[in-house]
């Protein structure tokens, strides 16, 4: 089982792209396959690019289109809830799970597959 999900991160990694923009509005963002950056600074940031490999996991397992109308269902309920768009942003279930293990390097083959919905806000 672990040598299929190590099968399947180097899948998704294999047709990931790293793209400089300073038109994107945040540091980095995931959009399957891209990871698009504001800084070529950013490039170096093992963290911020962890976080949005996970993004790409999660991407990838929603079939990619259902997890943006997912992340933007999530988010405007979130908005309604707490009235403020950083709390709104950051109790988002695919942000949870990418901030609280950003810092992990072997998250992605350890990680458990749907996770983002494992995530207790």
């Amino acid at each position: 089982m672990l040598k299929t999900l190590n099968n399947f991160t180097s899948l998704i990694n294999r047709y990931e792209m790293l793209v400089v923009s300073r038109f994107i509005p945040y540091p980095a963002m995931a959009m399957y396959p891209l990871i698009m950056v504001r800084d070529s600074r950013h490039l170096s940031d093992q963290v911020l690019l962890n976080h949005e490999r996970i993004h790409h996991r999660q991407q990838v397992e929603l079939f990619i289109l259902p997890f943006y109308i997912l992340y933007g269902f999530n988010y405007l309920v979130n908005l309604v809830r707490y009235k403020n768009h950083d709390q709104a942003y950051r109790k988002i279930i695919f942000e949870q799970e990418a901030y609280s293990n950003e810092e992990d390097r072997l998250y992605l083959t350890k990680r458990k597959r749907w996770a983002c919905f494992l995530i207790k806000s």
